[in-house]
């Protein structure tokens, strides 16, 4: 059985890739915060494993991947999804606990789970796995007022490139998931606000489609950078 951790697996785009993922036979590692949400994602899955974990908590991230190896037996796959949004506003505006708390979500707990998760495909037999990062199309191409997620974005485009290289020696590949506009219900809560100057959206079976893609992918073959979003969101042109 091939086994994966997803972060961010209580609501939204984890919860979908989490389901995904049960349904076609995995074990997974269910790991957010919130408990009875990750219950809700894992009922009536056997396959799946409940990991209560702030991933801002170094010491938790750790504890919360090695209670997942010691019962899969290996870890396959990371898919690093947990972030947020933070206040949306110019940078005069943006204070230093705002910024702290992005930072501290979208950049410190994704190298935290890279590390855990990087340890333990250097140390299991055989050797070797996957991380897939979500990036964003902020890690590219910014929206106005996005400072905080913007920059942490684009932090995480450099993780992964020195996660690749940095596994080669050890058979861990690395690779990032760009998304653009996914329908989850934070999305269609934006949408429910403004429905009439509602953005291109996508369904997100669409990521978890992509996302198991790059899972499935053998040894000798990586997804290093995949942009997936709706097909008319104003990304490319000008104005």
């Amino acid at each position: 059985m091939k086994t994966i951790i997803i972060t961010g697996a209580s609501a939204g785009i984890g919860a979908a890739c989490a389901q995904a993922f049960l349904d076609a036979g995995w074990k997974v590692g269910l790991l957010a915060r919130r408990a009875d949400a990750l219950q809700a994602v894992a009922a009536g899955h056997d396959n799946a494993v409940v990991l209560p974990c702030d991933v801002t908590d170094a010491a938790a991230v750790k504890a919360a991947f090695a209670a997942f190896t010691a019962q899969a037996g290996r870890l396959d796959v990371l898919f690093n999804n947990a972030g947020m949004f933070g206040k949306a506003a110019p940078i005069d505006e943006i204070d230093s606990g705002e910024w702290d708390q992005v930072r501290a979500v979208n950049l410190d707990g994704m190298v935290y789970c890279a590390q855990a998760a990087f340890a333990q495909m250097r140390q299991q037999k055989p050797q070797g796995g996957r991380i897939i990062n979500n990036g964003s199309i902020s890690a590219h191409t910014p929206r106005e007022g996005s400072v905080t997620y913007t920059t942490t974005k684009h932090a995480i485009t450099g993780l992964t490139k020195s996660l690749s290289l940095d596994g080669r020696a050890f058979g861990i590949a690395c690779g990032q998931i760009d998304i653009g506009n996914a329908r989850t219900e934070l999305l269609q809560g934006i949408i429910d606000l403004d429905p009439e100057n509602a953005p291109p959206t996508m369904g997100v079976e669409n990521v978890t489609q992509a996302v198991m893609n790059m899972a499935n992918l053998p040894p000798e073959a990586n997804v290093q950078f995949m942009t997936l979003m709706a097909t008319t969101m104003p990304y490319i042109g000008r104005g």
